[in-house]
């Protein structure tokens, strides 16, 4: 798709600095970036459920969001992160039936749950990746094992709870702690410091 990146979920790990929280960590298919969205509970709950293959007693919402659209005919072809606006992002959920295409607002944290379901690709426009994504370079890669594959996916715990108030620092300061989370492969803190330096642009 032009204008697009693929991603793939590369793990999820709990926020300490919002309680009941949790950053999904999305990294490019052919790339280094890596795209930290903070979502619910119940989404992570979700997406991790799936992921792990794990039946529950009762069809979750996404799962009833599943049937419905295989009893009438209709199929998820893809889900695309679309924009980001003061630090939310934005999503849809692109549906193919017999005779048309339908594209369905979401919050990202839904549709990724639907498309783990349906085993859909996700994709990220190319202008919010720039705003939003953070670089990991080669040579952090080998440092920390290598890049994490899809079928690797697993609810990791964050590693730093480290939580300062950034509003005090300032943009020199918030690009230096920027770089120091993204050496110590602090999905978390990065994606807090990323949405404050979005805020003052």
């Amino acid at each position: 798709m032009e204008n697009t990146v693929e991603l793939e979920i590369l793990g999820l790990s709990s926020n300490h600095s919002q309680s009941g929280s949790f950053t999904l960590v999305m990294g490019e298919t052919t790339g280094t970036r890596r795209l930290p969205i903070v979502i619910g509970m119940f989404e992570a709950q979700a997406i991790a459920i799936e992921i792990e293959k794990i039946v529950p007693n009762r069809p979750m919402t996404h799962d009833l969001f599943k049937s419905f659209a295989s009893n009438f005919g209709f199929s998820v072809d893809h889900i695309l992160v679309s924009d980001m606006r003061e630090g939310v992002f934005y999503a849809k959920i692109v549906c193919k039936g017999a005779k048309n295409t339908v594209e369905i607002d979401a919050r990202p944290s839904d549709a990724i749950a639907i498309a783990v379901r349906f085993e859909a690709p996700i994709f990220c426009e190319k202008k919010v990746m720039s705003e939003a994504a953070i670089e990991f370079n080669e040579e952090e890669e080998e440092k920390s094992g290598g890049k994490a594959k899809a079928e690797e996916k697993k609810v990791t715990s964050a590693k730093s709870k480290n939580q300062e108030p950034l509003k005090d620092y300032s943009l020199e300061k918030l690009n230096q702690l920027l770089d120091k989370a993204i050496t110590n492969e602090d999905y978390e803190q990065a994606a807090r410091i990323r949405d404050e330096i979005n805020r003052r642009n």
